[in-house]
């Protein structure tokens, strides 16, 4: 199939939509609770943190039905983009009203995008997902989602240079390290298969990292999270982020943050070697 025929059967795919229901159970907000080591989860009826939502609605695949990177095989929901490297590369997220724990939830998805460009190591396919989710009929949370295909990494990639330091200074700081068992316990809660985050081996060898990957929306979960601490009270209505540099198991990182001129707040997560991981917004309600 030539290049030109295989864009128009990606691009087939946009306009394409599904539909899960969920309910938002108390007891996996209890494990999450568990897993960020926080002193107390929510209970049924209140209203679930941000960020809390990726642990629902997560397709339930069959083993036989992953790929070698421990995905969904490609061509079901998403279209079969047959670059390796799959990853989440951020999201535009309004939380419009509260999701209680313990409700039954519908979460609609729909492929608004599916859009070629070419970086620096090759060509890219960038998927644009929106998802809504609803309670008792009403949106709660929406969504657009991006999801970047990539070429295969440089057998070099173990040996990339050194990261540009990220220069921003922030009002707050907290240190974080991510071990083995907070990234097994999130895989475990989102059921995510991709191994990256579990199996050393493969993430070196086949997709060229240095070691084990922290998860994309796990650190952005967490500066939402610290959003909520330096926002005076206030409930978040809006976070946006951007995936710019992987963060590495055991190897100590910091969510950063600073008070923005539109009332809201500049945040970032910064590596071990000083740079951009992960920028992100906040605005309150």
């Amino acid at each position: 199939m030539s290049e030109t025929e295989l864009e128009n059967v990606y691009e087939s795919w946009i306009g394409r939509e599904e539909a899960h229901v969920a309910r938002i159970e108390a007891g996996t907000a209890r494990a999450m609770a568990a897993t960020l080591d926080l002193d107390a989860a929510p209970a049924p009826g209140e209203p679930l943190p941000p960020g809390w939502q990726w642990l629902f609605f997560n397709p339930t695949v069959r083993r036989s039905g992953l790929g070698a990177d421990g995905h969904p095989q490609r061509g079901g929901f998403l279209p079969p983009i047959a670059l390796p490297r799959r990853m989440w590369a951020g999201s535009r997220i309004r939380y419009l009203r509260p999701l209680p724990v313990d409700v039954s939830a519908t979460r609609h998805s729909r492929i608004l995008k599916v859009e070629k460009k070419s970086g620096k190591r090759g060509a890219l396919w960038f998927v644009t997902v929106s998802h809504v989710t609803s309670c008792e009929g009403a949106p709660c949370i929406e969504e657009e989602q991006d999801i970047v295909y990539r070429e295969p990494a440089p057998a070099a990639a173990a040996s990339a240079p050194t990261p540009a330091i990220h220069e921003a200074q922030p009002q707050w700081t907290r240190a974080c390290l991510a071990d083995s068992t907070l990234l097994f316990r999130y895989s475990a809660l989102t059921f995510n298969g991709h191994r990256i985050h579990y199996d050393q081996t493969y993430a070196r060898n086949e997709e060229g990292y240095p070691d084990l990957v922290v998860h994309g929306p796990l650190t952005a979960t967490l500066l939402q999270q610290f959003a909520l601490e330096h926002g005076d009270g206030r409930r978040l209505a809006r976070f946006d982020f951007r995936g710019v540099s992987p963060l590495f198991i055991d190897r100590p990182f910091s969510l950063e943050g600073r008070a923005a001129p539109d009332d809201g707040l500049e945040l970032w997560a910064r590596g071990a070697q000083g740079e951009l991981a992960m920028s992100a917004s906040a605005t309150f309600e």
